[in-house]
């Protein structure tokens, strides 16, 4: 029958709450789960497969009551006008993940004399410097010329030049549409697209891969205009877009779009479009194509140029985000030694490989870090960095 544990039924039905799965997947799985805690006592090996399921860490199974998870950031999430709800384990674990890899980075990089870098918080959230000008340093940081993405073949080339450029300043770049290599643990775009851990030595980007190459564009441009403004992380999704409650949102937006589609270069394209919002999707989808970014960007420029109402964006919004909810679809992965180094990131990487093989990092601790172990690790290194 195997040891019985004493076990909280209060703690039972907080895991399953928590795991987002429903009670019937469980008692599926565990017929006697409603009498655990009460009536009868599972057995170690009941917890522990419970513990796997659930997605829970086996020793929360074990505390006296139930606790609320938050989130360790900012959250600028929002759900159209209204706050979003409770995050995910998937959500929170991924968060903990890069807080750890960022710390580990931090550290090493500090230890190898490393430099603070300049950019990250260079500007105060309460400047009155427009976000052209803030955008333009980015751009001058970054080594991007003004009308950089319009030299890139499609949205995808694009994305990969600013990841380069990115990476090439310290900032940690990364993206993953699951949690670390999970394919059964999605991370959802309605709950994040994505969020940003400031740091002087170490800034790191995250960003929800199951989100569509163009809408990523945007979270990475909106991340990047934290790290200029503010020394604080915070998590972001596309909802902020429309609100923009917090005044930092709304700056990070602007800076985005400015970052993406130069006011000057909008609107030359812009002049094409003859008062006619019938076809107002057609022509922001034009544009799109133009500056290799999403319709939503091309519609928050004309909003904060005051070239269309603000119920003319409202709707297209809607339209847009519904339009875009029905598009994601799965990451459909690739080689996966190749997508691994988005997944971990180049900077973090290299740092990495450089730590194993000077004997600073043990491999027990650079297999927690990335993910990867054994030969899996190995080969990673070999073909992938």
């Amino acid at each position: 029958m195997g040891n019985r544990i004493n076990i909280k039924k209060s703690i039972i039905d907080w895991a399953v709450e928590r795991s987002g799965k429903g009670r019937d997947f469980f008692l599926r799985e565990f017929p006697k789960l409603d009498s655990w805690g009460e009536e009868i006592k599972p057995t170690l090996k009941q917890i522990q497969d419970f513990s796997r399921k659930a997605n829970i860490p086996f020793g929360y199974l074990f505390l006296e009551e139930p606790f609320a998870e938050k989130l360790p950031m900012t959250d600028y999430r929002t759900a159209g006008n209204e706050p979003v709800g409770k995050p995910s384990p998937e959500l929170l674990e991924t968060i903990y993940l890069m807080q750890r890899r960022q710390d580990w980075l931090r550290s090493y990089r500090i230890e190898n004399s490393g430099e603070p870098l300049d950019f990250v918080a260079s500007f105060s959230k309460s400047d009155k410097i427009d976000e052209i000008e803030i955008a333009k340093n980015i751009r001058e940081t970054l080594k991007l010329n003004c009308g950089w993405p319009r030299e890139c073949k499609d949205w995808n080339e694009a994305l990969k030049l600013l990841n380069d450029k990115i990476e090439d300043v310290g900032i940690v770049l990364i993206f993953n549409g699951i949690v670390g290599n999970n394919t059964s643990r999605k991370l959802l775009v309605k709950e994040f697209r994505g969020f940003v851990l400031s740091d002087k030595y170490a800034p790191l980007i995250f960003v929800n891969n199951s989100d569509a190459k163009a809408a990523q564009m945007f979270t990475v441009a909106h991340e990047l205009a934290h790290l200029w403004l503010s020394a604080d992380g915070g998590i972001f999704n596309l909802g902020k877009i429309q609100s923009g409650v917090k005044e930092i949102e709304v700056k990070c937006n602007k800076i985005a779009a400015e970052f993406l589609v130069p006011k000057s270069e909008f609107l030359k394209q812009w002049d094409e479009y003859r008062e006619n919002f019938d076809d107002i999707a057609e022509h922001f989808n034009d544009i799109a194509k133009h500056f290799k970014v999403s319709p939503i960007v091309c519609a928050i420029r004309a909003l904060n140029l005051k070239l269309i109402p603000k119920k003319c964006f409202d709707d297209f919004y809607k339209k847009y985000a519904e339009e875009l909810e029905r598009k994601n679809k799965k990451n459909k992965g690739g080689n996966f030694y190749a997508t691994q180094c988005y997944k971990i990131g180049k900077n973090l990487s290299v740092a990495i490989k450089n730590a194993v093989a000077d004997g600073s990092l043990l491999y027990r601790d650079a297999y927690n870090l990335t993910g990867l172990y054994g030969k899996t690790f190995d080969k990673y290194f070999e073909e992938g960095v």
